[in-house]
Formats: structure tokens, sequence, C-alpha cells
């Protein structure tokens, strides 16, 4: 069985990728261990999406993202629950204050239609936000939230119509490779050939490189996130504290379509590994902030919770680009936890790498997100 492209993984990043590869006529192979499409880490993400962002290459792949899923709808018919609300980061510090201001003069030379608000509008935009110390904060209008397994499958059905192949329930033990170069990958069921393999397993990516010898500083860290029963809408946007706390960095929630409050929290230390089992710390912790934050949410009961893995890298960005020791190895992976928003930009980028119809705005993106670069400093929005 012989292909252009073998993609492993079919999570938030592998089946757009596959869509965009087979849109651009590149027969492809999409090879995932789980029975259906995003049925990883891609049911654990939350929803949001936004390009309110601190790098260029992250504002410039998003603000591709958010035209292609607020649009989805219109151009394809699926109800991916795309959601208009925006995100909203509340102040209640000097120093977030300033550092927030700083960031609007590279976030607007992007293009992000981004302001800093006065408290009183910030009011306005969370009702019933606590207003003692409230500073204002940065309100990102054409931010917004989607449905991850709705927006997954619809991106299969679309990847399927242009002619891509996937294999469920099959493993990839190994990428195939001969002088330095790729032919193919194996699975617990069978050989298939190729000349170009793209990495989009996610917190697996590291074990699947060591196979031909690439050490790729990927490593899984555990979150936990959760969501409550409807109720009636009262807010739209994604609310993000940037506070730190025992235990905690940032959290952030919203409220669906569903009207359903989906929130997580960033853990500090982070949580290495790959233990997808809930904690009893996690819901006293963040929802004792949340209702600190937003006190009308004291009364809403949680129906599930859930503990999934994000792919991190040493700065927080991702892993976009071709191997340097292994021809034909393309990267698509350490999202960081932001897989579901960066994938339809990194998407295309990718497909453009295959074919070789590379342009300005990619060559600044894959400078940012190369597997070469060293590392240096972190994303101050990450």
């Amino acid at each position: 069985m012989v292909y252009d492209v073998i993609i492993v993984g079919a999570g938030s990043v592998g089946v757009p990728t596959a869509m965009a590869l087979g849109k651009s006529g590149i027969k492809t192979l999409v090879i995932d261990m789980h029975p259906s499409p995003g049925q990883g880490e891609n049911k654990h993400a939350i929803g949001g999406i936004r390009a309110t962002h601190s790098d260029p290459g992250k504002i410039m792949t998003c603000l591709r993202s958010l035209e292609i899923l607020s649009t989805w709808q219109d151009r394809y018919g699926d109800n991916i629950e795309w959601l208009k609300g925006g995100y909203a980061f509340p102040v209640y510090r000097k120093s977030d204050e300033k550092m927030l201001k700083k960031l609007l003069l590279i976030q607007k030379k992007y293009g992000l239609d981004i302001d800093f608000v006065e408290p009183e509008q910030m009011r306005k935009i969370i009702p019933g936000i606590n207003s003692r110390g409230l500073r204002g904060g940065t309100f990102s209008k054409n931010d917004g939230s989607i449905s991850p397994l709705l927006s997954i499958n619809a991106y299969f059905r679309k990847a399927l119509d242009t002619g891509v192949e996937f294999r469920f329930n099959e493993k990839v033990h190994s990428i195939l490779c001969k002088s330095d170069k790729i032919i193919g990958a194996a699975t617990d069921r069978a050989k298939y050939k190729a000349s170009v393999v793209v990495d989009a397993a996610g917190p697996f990516s590291a074990d699947l490189c060591k196979t031909v010898n690439v050490h790729l500083p990927v490593m899984p860290d555990s979150h936990e996130g959760a969501i409550t029963e409807p109720v009636e809408p009262f807010f739209k946007c994604m609310v993000v504290d940037i506070r730190p706390a025992p235990g905690s960095k940032s959290y952030y929630f919203y409220q669906n379509k569903q009207g359903q409050v989906i929130f997580c929290i960033t853990p500090d230390p982070p949580i290495f590994g790959t233990d997808k089992g809930e904690t009893s710390g996690f819901l006293p912790q963040v929802c004792s902030r949340m209702v600190k934050l937003l006190p009308r949410l004291k009364n809403l009961r949680v129906r599930r919770m859930w503990r999934g893995l994000y792919p991190m890298t040493p700065d927080g960005s991702p892993l976009v680009g071709w191997s340097r020791q292994v021809r034909g190895l393309l990267h698509a992976t350490g999202m960081c936890g932001q897989g579901l928003m960066l994938a339809p930009g990194i998407a295309e980028v990718t497909a453009r790498l295959v074919t070789g119809q590379l342009n300005e705005t990619d060559a600044l993106i894959l400078k940012e997100f190369s597997p070469a670069r060293e590392f240096r400093e972190q994303e101050a929005l990450k």
C-alpha cells in the first residue's frame, strides 16, 4: 500500500491537515490507535478559539483559524457550534495591566481587533464580575469557541470527500526510513509506504520520533477540565484570569451554546506524565477561584470532569517543519494545549510545505515554530 503522505494521529491537527492535503490532490493516509477521529486529546479540549496571543506566528495562524471556523457553517453546512463571544482578560493587578497594554502593540500590529477596556465596560462584558479592585482588562471581540468533536468530525467528512484514507484501531509502532530518508510507517497490523510522514501524534510524538533516532522536545503535561449543567446564557466570552494562586497559574471558563459553563486550570508546577485520572483537588481549587471572580456561578452544579494531556515544548510554541535529521519527516506537533485553535491554520501551512507552495506569511510562522529553534523565551500568553 503506497501513499504520498502518511499522517500519524487523527486528532486536532492530523485530521484538518489530512483535509488540506486531500484538497491539494495528495494521496494521504491517516493512522490512529483510537476507534474514530478525535478520541485522543481532542475530546478533552474545552473549545476556545483565540488569536489573542503575544507571538506573531501564533497570531497569524489563529487569525486564519478564526476565518475558517467562523465561516464553516455558511460554507459547508456543518454546525460546529461556533460562538463569537470574544476573549476577556480582566485585570486586578497593576503589573498585569502594564503587561497586557504592552502586548497590545504587537497584537494590533499583526491584525488583532483588541483593546484595553475600562472597568465599566468589563462589567458589561462579564455581567456580575467582582468589581473590587477591577482595573479593566483586554477584550478581543472576534475570538470565540467551537465544539471539539463536532468540528473534528466535520474535518473528517471533508477529508473523506477528497479521497483521504483512514486506518483506525491501528497503532504506529515505528516510522520506517532508509539512509535517513522516510520510506513509510509500520503499525501493529501492517506496513505502509510513503515518502513523507507527518508527525501529528501530540503527547506521543517524542516516542514516535525516537524510532528514527530523532529527539523531539515534547513532553506530556496533564490538565483537568469540567462542565456544568446548562443554564440560561448570561455571558458569551472566554474569561481568562491570569493571576497565579497556590498550585495553579491561570484558569479560564466560558458558557457554550448549550448554556453550560466549561472550565480549565493551568497547574503550577506542571504535572508531567500521561496520567489522565481525575483528582479530588481540582474542583475545590478552580471553583473557589471562579466564584470569587464571578459570584453568580456559585449555585451551578458540575456534571462531568476529565483530565487530558498537553504536548508541551520548552517555550510553549508548536513544532512545525521538516526534520533536519530525517528527510521526509514533517513535524506538526507540540501544540501546548492550543491544538484546537491552531490546527486549521497550521493544517494549511503543513499542506503547503508538502506541495512546496509556501508564501511570505508561512515563512514567518515556520521560523517561529521551527523544530530546530533554540527555545530561548516563553510566550507571554501561552
